[in-house]
């Protein structure tokens, strides 16, 4: 323990002596007025104490027009610094093709920061992960089939050095030592859950030096994954949304000098469709931020304001919950820029904490609000009489295949005469709506354990559709090469099928643009383009009512606001006042399985939290099975030991199956609950299974109405939100049975078990684990 101590201190002092040289002597412009250290204990902001109260903004999810008074709204709750990520997918949607303006203009971001008395800390990737399509990666890396992203695959690496190189020419003036608010730069982002590989993590550090980055350079991970591929030579951050005194003792078993920083402290989370509308509980994000404040820790607020995922840049989370357009993630700062009560409470919080000549300025203003009564969509615009030139192909591919990145695709193909059979692919990534002549036959859903359906008997040969929407590339974790489309083989009643016409529907400008709208009304249950108009006499942000609208994008004046789904809980889409006009607004919306009511009215207040699950065409969240358990005997049993730190379990003896069951006996408080945080399943070499096709096989408790502890949260990658069993409306007790579908047989050496983080009851203590081929049946 010794040396490790002087290890560590040896690093700590080498970071310091760099972090000095670059940022006051060595590679100071003639233009910095401030210097900006890592000390042994503090920040040091011109040799002086810097407490980093931060607070994440991400400029592509706030309209440009709005960033500065964002920011301001920032100062007003009391921080000192914004935390920013850039998205590479979206300053190089082409290979070497670069975007720094309008809402990709991150350098104005940074200056407005500036001006208003913010410094900055960077996140500039390659990764991001931030609920943010693939994470920020760009999606033509995948159309190398077999390329390893976040890796030393040289196809991705080389691309994430060339971009990082423009990140430096954009951005690396506006550093701290060359005059700017720039005072850390982030190295990659969580690797620690994904990777090992300490090479790969110093090749991402390199990159950015060689990029011009010359202010200190940081790590961030959850202290349980901190050791993956940590570097010495790069100063660690902890993320973490609850018990920092906990989190800061892990964080200090691996850096015992230096500023506590937590780069993520959350004070929500973010919404998928589907679930419930996610709220942070105050008091406790009170409580552990003034923790911090009193131990001298310095932290970001993830997210001080979330803004909304405008386009169709929204990800989605393993192994498949597709992320809402509103990215409101219940912050301080609310989507469309209000200050909270969680706002004026963390303000009064750090003004007992303020530094030496600091201030809090009085809090701006907001933006007019308007709504406008409902109006009426009549023009309209089938999607299959608006398909461009097919390409024609024997067997159907992914749509990176196709050079397409975005939108939806159309395969088509004919199927003979025949009776009743089953369609089955390998896979549908995301939604396959099926048509029969025109007629739909039903939806392939991801979120089934096989996407298949029964078509009818057909007469004669018949045209057989199948339009593919994707909802967001996964954003976290390896299942991030996440190829869209239709998944060969296609199967019908067992034969391959051959011979197809493939559309590319991109949703991009020139596409919309160019649709041929009519005042025919479309078939039912057909897709299609609606439009109409609202006038008004006076601009503001306003909510647009969609509840009487199906599955499917909108754009308003050309600009696509997102994504909606009937289901919930988002039941508006934000329309900033910015870019809207008086007089007369167009709003096109696209719908995937037609509307209710094709009426849109703006309204003074979003709808971010109903859920309307019997809308959902997937009728049943959980279908009934029968367990099989009795004639199984456990692979293993055995207790937990008490707490929140990660526990690793490994079997004397791998075993092999499609199914994983965990059986909770009993909790250690005693109580009738059980709850997971996360659940990985290690193979042979003890590395974790891909999560890849994984869905809940069954769940025999999940608390879903004052709160969302649903399974899925159990396999989802994330720590800070978990499946519970229900506790609302009733408390059964156990045994409590989480059983997962892995799609296909694996084998399975042991499994990693995150209890519940933070307060609360539900951490399991003696339990019991099946693993088979067949422990559920119909």
């Amino acid at each position: 323990m010794l040396m490790k101590t002087k290890s560590a201190a040896l690093l700590l002092a080498l970071l310091c002596v760099a972090s000095l040289i670059s940022c006051a002597t060595g590679k100071k412009s003639p233009q910095s007025t401030h210097t900006f250290a890592i000390g042994t204990n503090d920040f040091l902001l011109d040799g002086r104490r810097l407490q980093i109260r931060c607070g994440e903004i991400h400029a592509a999810r706030v309209p440009m027009e709005y960033w500065r008074h964002r920011l301001q709204m920032a100062r007003a709750m009391g921080l000192n610094t914004v935390c920013a990520y850039l998205f590479w997918n979206l300053h190089e949607p082409r290979p070497g093709e670069y975007v720094w303006t309008g809402q990709a203009d991150d350098a104005e971001f940074c200056r407005i920061a500036q001006e208003e008395g913010l410094w900055v800390i960077l996140r500039p990737g390659p990764y991001a992960c931030a609920e943010w399509e693939m994470g920020g990666t760009p999606w033509w890396l995948l159309k190398n089939d077999d390329i390893k992203l976040r890796s030393r695959d040289p196809r991705y690496i080389n691309a994430a050095k060339s971009y990082l190189k423009e990140v430096g020419r954009v951005l690396g003036p506006l550093q701290i030592t060359h005059g700017g608010p720039i005072i850390l730069a982030q190295v990659e982002n969580e690797y620690g859950f994904i990777g090992k590989d300490a090479g790969y993590m110093d090749e991402i550090r390199k990159a950015l030096l060689d990029a011009g980055f010359d202010v200190p350079l940081f790590a961030c991970n959850p202290p349980d994954v901190m050791r993956h591929g940590m570097l010495t030579n790069l100063f660690q951050a902890a993320n973490f949304g609850s018990d920092p005194k906990r989190n800061f003792k892990n964080l200090r078993a691996l850096q015992p000098q230096g500023p506590l920083f937590c780069s993520e402290f959350y004070p929500g989370w973010f919404d998928t469709w589907g679930v419930k509308h996610h709220y942070g509980n105050t008091e406790k994000y009170l409580a552990n931020l003034e923790y911090m404040l009193s131990h001298n820790a310095s932290f970001s607020i993830y997210m001080a304001h979330g803004g909304t995922t405008f386009g169709l840049w929204s990800g989605c989370d393993r192994p498949f919950k597709p992320d809402t357009s509103s990215y409101d993630y219940d912050a301080p700062i609310t989507e469309a820029g209000w200050p909270t009560e969680k706002f004026a409470q963390t303000r009064d919080l750090f003004s007992k904490y303020l530094l030496p000549g600091e201030t809090i300025r009085e809090t701006p203003e907001r933006y007019p609000v308007i709504a406008f009564a409902p109006v009426e969509l009549k023009e309209t615009a089938p999607l299959f009489d608006n398909l461009p030139a097919a390409v024609k192909d024997e067997t159907p591919r992914n749509m990176e295949a196709y050079d397409q990145g975005y939108g939806c695709i159309l395969y088509r193909t004919k199927i003979p005469a025949g009776a009743a059979a089953t369609l089955e692919a390998a896979a549908i990534h995301d939604f396959g709506h099926v048509f029969l002549d025109g007629k739909r036959a039903g939806i392939l859903d991801r979120r089934n354990a096989n996407a298949k359906i029964l078509l009818p008997e057909r007469e004669a040969e018949a045209q057989l559709d199948i339009l593919v929407e994707p909802m967001g590339r996964i954003n976290f974790g390896p299942e991030m090469a996440d190829r869209k489309g239709l998944i060969a083989p296609v199967k019908l009643g067992g034969n391959v099928l051959k011979g197809w016409e493939i559309f590319n529907l991109p949703l991009d400008d020139k596409m919309i643009a160019g649709l041929k709208f009519t005042g025919a009304k479309p078939g039912s249950n057909a897709p299609a383009f609606w439009r109409g108009t609202f006038n008004l006499e006076k601009t503001g942000d306003t909510f647009l009512d969609l509840r009487g609208w199906g599955k499917g994008d909108l754009w308003v004046n050309g600009r696509c606001l997102g994504r909606y789904w009937n289901i919930g809980p988002s039941q508006t889409a934000y329309a900033p006042g910015c870019w809207l006009r008086t007089g007369e607004n167009q709003i096109i919306m696209l719908d995937y399985t037609s509307p209710a009511n094709p009426v849109v009215a703006g309204l003074e207040k979003p709808v971010l939290d109903l859920l309307r699950p019997q809308l959902d065409f997937r009728k049943t969240h959980r279908p009934e099975v029968k367990l099989n358990l009795d004639s199984t005997a456990p692979i293993d049993l055995g207790s937990f030991a008490p707490g929140a730190d990660t526990q690793k379990i490994m079997f004397t003896t791998p075993a092999a199956g499609k199914f994983f069951c965990l059986e909770t006996l009993s909790a250690h408080d005693g109580k009738p609950f059980a709850a997971v945080a996360e659940l990985d399943l290690l193979d042979t070499n003890g590395n974790a299974i891909s999560h890849e096709g994984w869905t809940i096989a069954f769940v025999d408790s999940e608390e879903r109405n004052s709160e969302d502890g649903s399974a899925e949260n159990a396999i989802d990658g994330q720590t800070a939100n978990f499946w519970h069993t229900q506790w609302s409306d009733a408390s059964p007790g156990h045994p409590h049975r989480l059983i997962l579908d892995l799609g296909k047989s694996q084998v399975i050496s042991g499994f990693r078990y995150v209890p519940r983080q933070g307060e609360g009851g539900g951490r399991i203590k003696d339990y019991r684990v099946y693993i088979s081929d067949n422990l559920t049946g119909k």
